[in-house]
């Protein structure tokens, strides 16, 4: 399976789609980021 064929995800503050990892086979509905910076920056933290 190539990269392109790999289900996208919008992450929750950036907007920006990011694609399936191997590592989040089991928590994939948890995972709302792309990056730990957007992680940081989620809405309602100022």
């Amino acid at each position: 399976m190539s990269k392109a064929d790999l289900p996208l995800k919008p992450c929750a503050v950036c907007k920006r789609p990011f694609v399936w990892c191997r590592k989040w086979v089991r928590c994939r509905a948890e995972v709302r980021y792309c990056s730990e910076r957007c992680r940081r920056r989620r809405q309602g933290r100022g």
